[in-house]
This record gives structure tokens, sequence and C-alpha cells, in this order.
């Protein structure tokens, strides 16, 4: 799912491309995509894109007359942009908003389709959307404390709720609790002062860094290689692969389709975190330290 740092290339790359311009055409290819009635979504048709916004993980666009375009792009959804009179191959696209010089095109991969749009007038319209979860990059240390902990949860729950943190899901908090050199099971009720400090210097510089990373890797081009595993990542997608702190082999929790990595030795002093599946199989033979795998 694109996160923090692909939303906001994204929508600085929108920027440059459909800021201050009609949208020209808006065509719906797949009926289900489409989540609202009223107002139509032919009713953007015409209207300026004067306004680019992020909220949590959704992006929103809006028109001229108080009207909001809300894009949740989900697990598997992307946008692409392509000159005049290009389409998407196959079934990829389920939506197209036209420009006089491109268009923008929401695509998903796969069959199950959860990406969403949204038309909806009007600010209060558009707060429904807001989860409430804190912006790190704009908080102080205290702010961050006191929302890791409103609620007594494992860590890696806390990051990817978007009710306590804006914009943070699978992969990056899986990057940030690696730096922060913290289990991604760890209580908050139970963390010390300066472990809450160490998180929220990791929380920011990873999605910095991350944020930085992605606008470079991109350039002037559409970002058109939006994924949860990038090349470079410390944990995130690298399960067997050696931590670049350590060199120890890196682990995972699996639960129905996530996934979350870590490694033993820096997060966890050594310690190996059950796995819902394979260690209940296991069971007494689950070993219980990295020392008994490697």
């Amino acid at each position: 799912m694109p996160e923090l740092p692909d939303i906001l290339v994204y929508l600085e790359h929108l920027a440059t491309r459909i800021l201050g311009k009609p949208i020209v055409a808006v065509e719906i290819a797949n009926p289900f995509v489409l989540r609202s009635v009223t107002p139509p979504i032919a009713s953007v048709v015409g209207r300026k894109v004067v306004d680019l916004r992020r909220m949590g993980k959704r992006i929103v666009l809006g028109v001229e007359g108080d009207l909001f375009i809300v894009i949740h792009l989900m697990i598997a959804g992307r946008l692409r942009w392509r000159p005049p009179g290009k389409r998407l191959p196959g079934k990829l696209a389920l939506a197209a908003f036209s420009f006089s010089d491109g268009t923008l095109f929401l695509s998903e991969a796969g069959s199950t389709r959860r990406a969403s749009i949204y038309v909806v007038s009007g600010e209060d319209a558009l707060s429904q959307f807001d989860r409430g979860g804190l912006e790190v990059l704009d908080a102080e240390l205290g702010a961050f404390s006191e929302r890791l902990r409103s609620e007594n949860h494992t860590l890696k729950r806390s990051l990817t709720d978007p009710r306590l943190f804006s914009g943070i899901g699978n992969s990056y908090s899986d990057e940030i609790l690696h730096r922060a050199r913290l289990s991604p099971l760890a209580l908050t009720s139970r963390l010390s002062g300066e472990e809450i400090e160490r998180l929220f210097e990791a929380t920011r510089s990873t999605l910095l860094e991350w944020t930085a990373r992605l606008r470079k890797e991109t350039g002037d081009e559409f970002p058109e290689k939006v994924t949860a595993f990038r090349e470079g990542m410390a944990v995130h997608g690298r399960f067997g692969q050696p931590c670049p702190v350590c060199g120890t082999p890196v682990q995972r929790i699996r639960y129905k389709s996530n996934e979350t990595n870590y490694c033993a030795r820096c997060q966890t002093g050594g310690r190996l975190l059950a796995d819902r599946g394979l260690s209940r199989l296991l069971k007494q033979d689950w070993p219980r330290s990295i020392d008994e795998v490697e």
C-alpha cells in the first residue's frame, strides 16, 4: 500500500501536471471503484483542480465549486499518467481523468477491487475521511509521546493505526522499528522515555529520508514504480536476507496476508518472535532465539 512518502511524491508530480487545469472528461471503467452517488462524478468535468492534499493514505483533488475527489489506493491501486490518447493495457484501469495534455489513470492489479473514489461537496463532507492520525512530521516529541501512550497496543499496531498516526503502514513501520531498535511486539505502555524519543526520531528520519530518496529516484518522471518492497530497505520484504547492521538473517511474523519483518539481534535481544502459524505448528520445536537458527 502506498504510504506517506509515496503519497507525497505522487502529489508533487500531480501538482506540476494538473493543478490549475480543468478536468476535460471522466471515465469510470469499473463501476465498483466509485463509492459515492451525490454529487455525481460528472459534476467535476469542466472544473479546474485548485487543491491537492493528503489525508492519511488518501489523495484528495479539490476542484472549483468546493468539490473534492477522494482517492484511496489501498494495497494494489496506483496512479498512472499518460499522454493524450494513450490507454492502459488490459483491464488495469479503473478510472480516467482527462486533461488537455494528459490523462490520470487509477489502476489496480489483481482481481480484488479495493481501491476507491468518492466525490464529496464541502469541507465538512471531506472531514469524514480524516481518521485523526497525528502528522508526525509536523509534531513535537510531547505530542508524539502522548499519542503513542493514549492506547496500549504493540508498537507495530500503534504505528499503523490511522487513528493514532497518519500515513504509516506495513512497510515503513518495519523500517522505523528497525532503525529505533525496538521490537514490533513491544507494548506502548512499557516503553521508557528514552525509547519513545528514539522511536520519534526514527519515525521522522525514516519518512523524511525515504521521501527524499523517492523524489531523487523519480526525477521529473511520473512515479511508475510505487511498491511496498524497495531496494535499500533494511528489513521489510527481506526475510532471510542479512540485516544491514549486524548481518543476522531477517525474520518475519506472518498473519493472514500481512507480514512483519524484523532483526532479532537488533530489535529483540536475540529472541525469535512467534510466527502465528508456524510456531503453533512446531510448538515445542519452535526455536526461541536466533542462535538456534544460525
